[in-house]
């Protein structure tokens, strides 16, 4: 009769086990693993010194098995941290490795890193470099208002009296259907050479400036024509600020007519489709043009709404939003007898990326029906804006109105909520082609400091959803000095290449008069930017002096990164701003909200915490120690911090001055350099370099071999002290090239790997060296040459003990191959040193274990057996209980790692599954010890990551957004006289500008990496240990399938080992855990709102000036549609005569001067 399975002293009933008769017989294989013809012995350090791990024999068929004991599980797990800790005490060589260091003491010294002292001084080169844009900018602002205010105005300009270079011209000139190959070119175009500028990316003319001008505006115009004449005199002062600061990037003078003028000239970066680029909507002329707003945006769904109108209103309330930057608050209603939100957000809402995005969704499903009610709609926005227990912009407040008319001015609640005073500025918008009359919406914008618009058809909304930004202007510029102050933006990508950057902006203004002794202009010219790219501040900041942990960021107002190492966006649209925030790049807790605050409020700081870090290839979660200073970067809105761990205070700094001294030849002649040479790596291991800037005319390469043959030349050619070499980093690779080659040379080189089981021993270090031995295993190294930004390197130094790193298995691909000696797993430590109670972290080192082999052995370890080369045999008749070896048929035994991957396991099918999450491999098992508390679930979302995009569906034979007329609206006379023949045509462009009329073809979404990839949220989980640290014994409970298992952490490793009784049915599958990234919608912003994260606005506001003169607030057209044109051109289009090419519309630039 068998006996029960005990656990902790108590039975439970439970299927009788018995061990098979398995004469003379090897384990099996798994599916796809290859067992060698041959495997040389393998030693066990400490049970079977030196035994060979023979096949398995068999145990007598009528033996009855328990369930191991938790003091022989115990048992087993110490052999298994003795064994670990043995072989690297061997091989690993830490200990060796502190006497080298100490040995070769003279050749280096300890510097210290002075957390305060060293942000300050960071701060204060980033002040230095931003300041030196700062004048170069405000130079430029002061010559364009003179040169603007010294300009006649000419009503009859022609195109050939300008000269200048058409950014757009190459690109128009390859295109045959372009409206300068259809219309003729009547303007005096440049034609330049340019020069390639890796600075800028980009191919360069310094001698000229260029001009990119709207698609949709006409550049005949005498606006556009006048703009382009005065800011020619530009291009003098934008050569002359490069003169004197070489390292200026793009400098840009936006204007508020639409035109941009840029230095150094280069040809427009357009896109394959059409252009939509306008300056007047980039992220850094909205936030330079006007101060932040609180917006309101009300919209009229009443029935009187036609099917097109509505369309025309949707656009435009999209358009408007893409007004906003991360200063602005807004939210949008719609209204008829009622108002109400078109989406979740119940108040002012900032207008970040995520939040405008809900909005665009919801203003989607608009849906016009009811009377309309101007009061409803009115009240409701003079609430939202009334509401101060909100986070809000608090300066700029207004009320944007689209409608398709009506005769209620509701001059009552403008009596009750904004008269005498006026603060809040409204603004209406008439939609559509249609005869109300629209003195009431005109007499609304009048009497409230606004501007009425028309937006008659889809070409004229562009234009007018961003014109508002003009009235805003007007207290800006009737303050004068007072308002030019230098803003710096968010970070955001450049149109023309040059990649992230953030730019300095300055407004200008219209100094001229209306008339002799009449009142100031009151128009903003435009915005000036000068660009500064993110990676000309990166190298103000110390790289590799901080340690591979420790790093320098940067933080605005809005809490958004201007540096961290984990800003990271995969793929990025111009449009839009990079916003990133503290928390999102970090993993969130109390602390850092602490800390980011203190850094918006403008405040020093410093802060010792304890928090979470997520490793370098994001599957892994570590608790650390990190210290946090910071301080603000004065004459700006950004915040400068600094991390560093506790072992990185201290730094070596290779002094190699007495062999410099001897050596007055190329660094080739210096003694340890013969050992980076490949002719040294078979008998002293293969070295792999970091690809660091060691010199300047270091050619980089992404092959590691190549980029250590471009090393070694130029070494043949520089001496030690060569100014254009990084002495530090020079010297410390030379340093550590010698110190790893002596622990080739004390400790690897006299040992047999392969007697242990190992695939290679290898070391990585601070200074860049990583030396693999024996030189064989380079060739299945796969760790990133950089240590810094090698996953198990940074991990090691921030973990006490062996780091042990299976090989990285995607559930989505095929198997491990196990072939001969090839798959491995890295076990590594850090060394630290301790030099006059210094204490730092300089290296790391480590072993390769061979797979199939430790598996055997871990088996062996895991069982009964004593001193003998057999297993343990259980007598006829007699009681035994299970080990992982004899067993394996009936017992699971694995080792998994502190992210829940499987390291190890007895069960050799499993072996091609190691690194897999174990849920993919035993859900049920691995649910029952998270459950247990084993494992703690942390949750995050990459808000930088690239996503294919969604295949659009295409049902029906008409082009996406074309709007089909109903029966009704046939029978309707005023969808006729409203809705007439333009309305296909706008139709169509209406498809041009939402991107839905024209598909993009595979053969181009091929070529186009914008049309395989866009940005999107992903939602990762990655799993640690939790607080369970002792050995524990449960039961995973289901009936008939329920299973014991074992579980317990072994010492001084991040291994958890584990042991189960095999399911014997699957009837209990619990849920599965899931450790891979998914796709989503982020967490749920509508609840992220009610909790909004600490910001602070810009510190200027400018949004009233008693002398602003009002009168000029928009007139309407006052020339009706015809009738029987617009039902004889409908009819001619819905008849379907042959499609001819459409021509160019403009939008004609209307500055009301």
């Amino acid at each position: 009769m068998a006996v029960p399975a005990q656990t902790c002293g108590a039975s439970r009933p439970g299927p009788a086990r018995t061990a098979l008769p398995w004469p003379g017989r090897s384990p099996r294989p798994g599916p796809g693993a290859r067992r060698p013809a041959a495997r040389p012995p393998r030693p066990l350090l400490l049970l079977l010194p030196p035994l060979l791990l023979l096949p398995l024999l068999a145990a007598p068929g009528a033996s009855a098995y328990s369930f191991p004991q938790q003091h022989t599980m115990q048992h087993w797990a110490r052999r298994l941290e003795q064994e670990i800790d043995g072989v690297m005490r061997i091989f690993g060589g830490v200990q060796q490795l502190r006497e080298i260091y100490k040995d070769n003491r003279n050749l280096f010294e300890v510097q210290e890193n002075e957390p305060q002292k060293l942000v300050e001084k960071v701060a204060g080169d980033i002040e230095s470099l931003l300041d030196r844009k700062v004048q170069a900018l405000k130079k430029l602002a002061d010559a364009a208002e003179n040169f603007q205010k010294a300009h006649r105005w000419q009503d009859n300009i022609k195109e050939e009296d300008i000269m200048y270079y058409d950014a757009k011209a190459d690109a128009e000139l390859d295109d045959p259907e372009s409206e300068d190959v259809e219309r003729g070119s009547k303007a005096s175009n440049l034609r330049l050479d340019f020069v390639e500028d890796s600075n800028f990316k980009n191919k360069v003319n310094y001698s000229y400036t260029a001009v990119q001008i709207p698609t949709d505006i006409y550049k005949g115009s005498t606006v556009i024509l006048n703009e382009l004449n005065w800011t020619e005199a530009l291009e003098n002062v934008f050569i002359e600020n490069r003169r004197q600061d070489p390292t200026l990037l793009w400098q840009v003078f936006g204007s508020a007519t639409g035109v941009t003028r840029y230095y150094p000239a280069t040809p427009w970066r357009a896109p394959k489709k059409i252009d939509l680029y306008d300056v007047r909507r980039r992220p850094w002329y909205i936030q330079g043009a006007s101060s932040p707003k609180d917006m309101v945006i009300i919209v009229d769904v009443s029935g009187s709404v036609s099917g097109l109108t509505l369309k025309l209103m949707k656009t435009s309330v999209c358009e408007m939003l893409d007004t906003l930057s991360d200063d602005d608050y807004v939210n949008v209603a719609s209204f008829n007898e009622k108002a109400q939100p078109v989406s979740c957000f119940t108040h002012l809402v900032q207008a970040n990326v995520r939040n405008k995005k809900v909005f665009k969704e919801a203003v989607q499903g608009m849906v016009a029906k009811g009377t309309t009610g101007y009061k409803a709609g009115f009240e409701y926005a003079f609430d939202q804006l009334q509401n101060s227990n909100i986070t809000r912009a608090n300066c700029n407040k207004m009320i944007m109105m689209f409608t398709d008319g009506g005769e209620d001015r509701v001059q009552d609640v403008f009596e009750k909520y904004n008269w005498p005073n006026r603060t809040v500025r409204v603004f209406t918008f008439s939609v559509g082609q249609h005869n109300y009359d629209v003195t009431p919406l005109q007499w609304m914008a009048c009497a409230n400091k606004g501007y009425y618009f028309e937006i008659p058809s889809i070409g004229a909304i562009r234009i007018n959803t961003q014109e508002y930004l003009d009235v805003l202007g007007r207290p800006m510029v009737l303050a004068g000095k007072e308002a030019k102050q230098v803003q710096w933006t968010n970070v955001y990508e450049d149109a023309l290449g040059l990649g992230l950057v953030v730019t300095g902006t300055l407004p200008v203004f219209n100094l001229t008069q209306d008339g002799p002794g009449e009142k100031k202009n009151q128009l903003i010219l435009g915005v000036m930017g000068i660009d500064v790219a993110l990676n000309d501040i990166k190298r103000l900041t110390p790289n590799y002096t901080l340690g591979a942990n420790g790093y320098v960021f940067a933080i605005d107002l809005n809490g958004y990164v201007l540096l961290h190492p984990n800003l990271k966006p995969q793929t990025t649209n111009f449009r839009e701003p990079v916003t990133l925030d503290f928390l999102d790049a970090e993993l969130e807790d109390e602390n850092k909200e602490e800390i980011r605050r203190s850094m918006i409020d403008g405040n020093k700081g410093h802060k010792q915490i304890r928090t979470l870090v997520k490793s370098l290839d994001e599957r892994y979660i570590d608790e650390v120690m990190r210290n946090y200073t910071w301080v603000p970067i004065r004459s700006t809105n950004y915040s400068l911090g600094l991390v560093l761990p506790p072992y990185s205070t201290f730094y070596l700094q290779a002094n190699l001055s007495d062999q410099i001294l001897q050596v007055k030849l190329p660094i080739s002649k210096l003694k340890d350099f013969e050992f980076l040479l490949p002719s040294s790596f078979e008998s002293e291991g293969h070295v792999f370099i970091a690809p660091r800037e060691y010199c300047k005319d270091l050619n980089a390469s992404d092959n590691n071999t190549e980029f250590l043959k471009n090393f070694i030349e130029l070494m043949e050619k520089v001496t030690p002290d060569s100014k254009q070499c990084n002495n530090f980093l020079l010297h410390n690779l030379i340093l550590d090239t010698g110190i790893t080659q002596q622990l080739v040379e004390r400790v690897w080189r006299d040992q047999d790997l392969n007697t242990y089981s190992l695939l290679a021993v290898f070391a990585a270090t601070d200074g860049g060296i990583t030396r693999i031995f024996p030189n064989k295993a380079a060739e299945d190294w796969t760790e990133n040459p950089e240590p810094f930004n090698a996953s198990f390197y940074r991990r090691s130094l921030d973990n006490h003990g062996y780091v042990f790193k299976p090989p990285h298995q995607d559930a989505l691909l095929r198997p491990l191959e196990l072939e001969n000696d090839t798959v491995g797993i890295l076990v590594s430590t850090a060394v630290e040193l301790s030099l006059g109670g210094r204490t730092l972290r300089p290296a790391v080192v480590g072993v390769k274990l061979d797979l199939e082999a430790w598996a055997e052995k871990f088996k062996v370890l895991a069982s009964n057996r004593t001193h003998q080369d057999q297993p343990q045999k259980c007598g006829p008749s007699s009681h035994c209980e299970m080990d992982c070896e004899v067993n394996n048929e009936d017992l699971l035994c694995i080792l998994i790692d502190d992210g829940g991957f499987l390291v190890l396991s007895n069960q050799n099918h499993q072996w091609d599954q190691v690194g897999r999450f174990f849920s993919e491999v035993d859900a049920n098992l691995m649910m029952a010890l998270y459950n247990n508390s084993f494992y703690t679930r942390k949750e995050s979302y990459d808000y930088q990551a690239a996503c294919a995009p969604q295949p659009q569906g295409n049902l029906g034979a008409a082009p996406r957004g074309v709007f089909v007329p109903t029966v009704a609206d046939f029978l309707n006379l005023a969808w006729w006289t409203s809705a007439a023949a333009w309305s296909l045509f706008q139709q169509l462009l209406y498809g041009l500008i939402s991107h839905s009329w024209f598909q993009a073809d595979p053969a181009e979404a091929e070529s186009n990496p914008e049309a395989r990839e866009s940005s999107c949220v992903m939602k990762q989980t990655q799993y640690y240990f939790g607080s369970v640290n002792a050995s524990y014994n449960a039961i995973i409970d289901c009936g008939n399938c329920s299973r014991l298992f074992h579980a317990q952490r072994l010492t001084n490793t991040n291994l958890l080992f584990v042991v189960a009784e095999k399911p014997l049915c699957s009837q209990c599958e619990a849920g599965r855990l899931l450790q891979k990234e998914t796709h989503s919608d982020g967490p749920e912003q509508c609840e992220l709102v009610q909790r909004p994260r600490y910001r602070r606005g810009p510190h200027i506001c400018f949004d009233y000036n008693a002398t602003e003169d009002t009168s000029d607030c928009g007139r309407g057209a006052s020339f009706p549609p015809s009738l029987g044109v617009l039902v004889s051109l409908q009819l001619l289009l819905l008849l379907g005569l042959p499609p001819r090419p459409q021509p160019q519309v403009y939008a004609y630039a209307s500055r009301r001067l």
